[in-house]
């Protein structure tokens, strides 16, 4: 082992830190955890997205049948709408991943993932599994289940449809082949190089009751998950609705259930259960050879154990922890010993952490790491060595006086960039592309900068984990833990993520740069075909860390012809080449989130017309449009209900509602009211998708209309004009087919039915094997104004540099005059 540049410094400090890195140590944490430690079972469960989980099952589960409980979602929730904040596609799966952490830590149970993107709505599994290639996504799930090694395996929806969504039914159809396939060693032979085949006794659905859909019947196997746990002091309804709510961004906030209630079951595969879940499995130590031995030794200490006095369980701890470490069964020694560990350690009154002195370090840099240790019951705890990868503190076990804090400091070198590894490369829309195929299950980094603590405890060494993180105080939140950043040297932000050209008339490109090191370098833009870009580079010297800085290139079209380029930034830092932007994710109910996306931008030059110059935009549940409509010239003023209700509308070329605004935003009712004033009195209102549950108005439009839950999902669906004449194909742009090429995801969602004859529907279009949907615009003249209702998806089409939707969006916002 080696040693470099350490130093050794003891403080003694007489306040107690709360760590939030450590396990928690309170006695009904560790008199559960006692209970679980003479448990050897586990249940994994299966669906697609975050919140599509039963938190009240995984809860019981977990922390009153104490059995290692996961959950594998097959996505992180990209596909969905964020109902508190603008973030779309990786950047809200990004959170959600959290969300989900959250969730685990509230119910006991683990958390895991495959390489699928959640690209939005399917209506079948055959959409969804050739989009997310399926072979890959199988693989993951074989993969995880041959390491987690579950007993029982219990999906969230059946493979025959009920669940609605083409990604749950796809989530069944997995886990059952799955089911078979771990088992097989001819498949995915790859990995028994690191796992060996497993087969679980069962694979069970969670039958359910969700709104008109009942799949559960009373001749089912059930389980009463209502039970109240004396020793948490909440019953596992209360336990589940505050895992539930964590999932924020999709506003799931969940009221705490109390008393009995049953989940049901179906078998699928295996043998059917008669009396528990576990029918056929043995969960007791008798599980592994000798294990009789160290469940009477279990037993002792569970007998034995005094809370006000836990550190007297130690020694016999520490003796089992002898005994387990022999356990033969790798699977079952891995996770026994670790849960003893830390049940010694909670015992012992032992905390530790490790944390570096900055938020941030550039790739290369040193890392200043301090690692604090209290031993709170006796001085009889030694503290032997402490690790950050190949750095090594040998402390030749140094004793810990009782409840004395001490400080280690050491030296380590940020060696890779903190970039969540599912978004390391580009991807295809469906999968994710995985760097290595064993990081699949990961919810985050598995290579994140760990600590290693060794004690030497009644003479045994006993071995720790701490993740190293950055430690603040804030003057509201109090002491904060945030995840390390490990950056480029030099990031490159542009200004625009979408630059829409009408001519071949130059745009200014501003990139924002920060350097995190000492750098020198210049600045670039790779050369596109197509296109001139002035000057070539920009160079740069002596930058310190924290350095910002703007530069500006010239960009111009070569010429008229409509195309659409990616536009790529060269950050030359220290005679490296870097290519990566800085995004930073901050809300209060997650860690905070740091990413390095690619710094790029998207070039469009089309043939656009605008009319108008002013638009007022309602926010609704969290869109991009104001952004993307600024980038084609017009002035977007995000209006308040004091502008609402007291000012002149009239000013305003068009007024425009977010996404969602009539689901979100009760002020509406109100405002409702002086938004039909201003069509009437000649005003143009633009009224993008709401979901047709908890609309807060009866009537949106001046005639009525009904909101149903009907899309198209297939983003080339072939679109049918239905009123070629109307003013929105024809002013100022003419509208034709080739403007609905290339646009992403889906064509729309939540279209309309029972259209009133006053409004005019614009298009028709469906999915393969479906009825034509004529309900995806309708425009109508009221009074001397105009209102649009529009179920299409421009809040995804704008933001990505789709030229049709530009065109067509841009139309709708501009009215003639006598028209």
């Amino acid at each position: 082992m080696k040693r470099i540049n350490l130093l050794i410094t003891f403080l003694i400090l007489n306040t107690c830190v709360i760590a939030q890195t450590s396990p928690p140590t309170d006695m009904g944490t560790i008199q559960q955890n006692l209970k679980k430690l003479n448990t050897l079972g586990s249940v994994l469960y299966v669906a697609a997205h975050p919140d599509d989980e039963n938190t009240r099952l995984l809860a019981y589960l977990a922390q009153e049948k104490h059995y290692r409980t996961g959950y594998l979602a097959l996505t992180r929730g990209d596909g969905g709408q964020n109902l508190i904040g603008n973030e779309q596609s990786e950047l809200l799966g990004l959170i959600r991943t959290q969300e989900l952490l959250a969730a685990r830590r509230m119910d006991g149970a683990e958390q895991f993932f495959t390489r699928a993107n959640d690209f939005g709505f399917s209506k079948g599994p055959e959409e969804t599994l050739k989009i997310w290639d399926k072979e890959k996504v199988l693989g993951d799930v074989v993969w995880v289940i041959r390491k987690f090694r579950p007993d029982v395996i219990i999906c969230r929806f059946p493979t025959t449809g009920e669940g609605g969504h083409g990604h749950h039914t796809s989530s069944a159809i997995l886990a059952q082949e799955a089911f078979t396939a771990a088992a097989d060693p001819t498949k995915y032979p790859e990995q028994l190089q690191y796992v060996k085949p497993w087969q679980a006794k069962r694979l069970m659905w969670n039958t359910f009751n969700f709104g008109s859909t009942n799949t559960t019947a009373a001749d089912q196997f059930k389980i009463d998950v209502g039970v109240y746990n004396p020793t948490l002091g909440k019953s596992y309804g209360e336990i589940a609705a505050e895992s539930r709510s964590n999932h924020k961004t999709q506003g799931f906030g969940a009221a705490k259930q109390r008393g009995e209630s049953f989940e049901y079951f179906k078998t699928i595969l295996g043998d059917a259960p008669q009396t528990d879940l576990m029918d056929g499995v043995e969960t007791s130590w008798k599980r592994v050879k000798d294990g009789a031995d160290i469940a009477a030794s279990v037993s002792v200490i569970t007998r034995n154990f005094i809370p006000e006095n836990p550190e007297k369980s130690v020694t016999p701890m520490v003796a089992l922890l002898g005994k387990i470490e022999k356990v033969s069964d790798t699977y079952w020694r891995e996770q026994k010993t670790k849960e003893l560990s830390d049940l010694i350690a909670a015992c012992a009154g032992l905390w530790f952490e490790s944390y570096a002195n900055e938020a941030t370090y550039a790739l290369g840099d040193k890392i200043q790491a301090r690692s604090q240790v209290v031993n709170r019951y006796n001085d009889k705890v030694k503290i032997n060595k402490i690790g950050i990868g190949a750095d090594v503190l040998d402390l030749g076990s140094k004793i810990i006086p009782a409840n004395q804090q001490q400080s280690f400091e050491s030296t380590t070198v940020a060696d890779k960039i903190s970039q969540p590894y599912w978004l390391e490369t580009p991807h295809k829309i469906g999968t994710y592309n995985l760097p290595d195929d064993r990081l699949a299950g990961n919810p985050e980094n598995p290579d994140l900068l760990k600590v290693n603590f060794q004690f030497i405890i009644e003479g045994k060494p006993v071995n720790f984990e701490r993740r190293l993180l950055y430690k603040y105080t804030d003057p509201v939140r109090g002491e904060v833990y945030q995840p390390l950043e490990i950056t480029p040297p030099v990031t490159a932000n542009i200004d625009g993520k979408d630059y829409i050209f009408n001519s071949q008339q130059a745009q200014t490109v501003q990139i924002k740069l920060k350097s995190f090191t000492t750098a020198s370098g210049n600045i670039s833009i790779k050369p596109i075909e197509g296109w001139k870009i002035s000057p070539d580079k920009i160079d740069f010297t002596g930058k310190a860390k924290n350095d910002e800085w703007t530069v500006a290139f010239t960009v111009t079209p070569s010429d008229n012809k409509p195309k659409t380029s990616n536009l790529q930034v060269i950050a030359t830092a220290n005679g490296k080449p870097y290519s990566m932007s800085l995004k930073r994710i901050r809300y209060d109910h997650v860690p905070a989130i740091t990413l390095f996306p690619p710094a790029e931008a998207t070039l469009v030059n089309l043939n656009l017309k605008t009319g108008g110059k002013k638009l007022g935009y309602i926010a609704g549940a969290g869109d991009l449009m104001p952004e993307a409509l600024r980038q084609v010239g017009y002035d977007v003023h995000l209006l308040s209900e004091n502008e609402i209700m007291n000012t002149d509308l009239s000013s305003y070329d068009a007024i425009i509602t977010g996404v969602r605004a009539y689901n979100v935003n009760e002020r509406l009712v109100y405002e409702q009211p002086k938004l039909m004033e201003y069509v009437k009195n000649g005003g143009n209102l633009v009224v993008q998708y709401n979901n047709n549950s908890g609309l807060v108005v009866k009537q949106i439009g001046p005639y009525p209309f009904t909101v149903v839950n009907r899309r198209v999902t297939d983003e080339d669906a072939t679109v049918t004009v239905l009123d070629q004449q109307n003013p929105v194909l024809n002013y100022p742009n003419k509208i034709n087919q080739d403007d609905f090429k290339g646009w992403i995801q889906e064509r729309g969602l939540y279209f309309v039915s029972d259209i009133d004859p006053q409004y005019k529907a614009i298009f028709q279009m469906n999915d393969k094997g479906e009825s034509p949907l004529n309900g995806s615009l309708i425009v109508g003249d009221y009074g001397k104004g105009r209102f649009v209702y529009t179920s299409l998806a421009f809040f995804r089409e704008l933001p990505a540099g789709v030229p049709g939707a530009y065109r067509l969006f841009v139309n709708l916002l501009s009215k003639q005059k006598g028209n």
